[in-house]
């Protein structure tokens, strides 16, 4: 399975935000515990309905979306 068909977005849930495979957690809510110190294991430890694949999608899908050039005017 690709990383990244874990990632799920579905309009009427979290405001259409990325979320991992249909829950009701975001791309974000997992990035922002890794950026606030947890590794993956501690996401996974935290969140023990999430996989620890589920935490590298979410790096995964981070990476490449932020991946793309962006146009800037001066």
């Amino acid at each position: 399975m690709d990383l990244l068909e874990r990632i799920t977005v579905e309009p009427g849930k979290r405001g259409g935000r990325p979320c991992i495979r249909g829950l009701r957690v975001t791309v974000t809510d997992v990035l922002e515990l890794l950026a606030g110190g947890l590794s993956a294991d501690g996401v996974v430890q935290q969140l023990p309905y999430l996989q620890i694949e589920d935490v590298y999608a979410c790096l995964d899908y981070a990476a490449r979306y932020l991946n793309h050039p962006r146009l800037v005017s001066a």
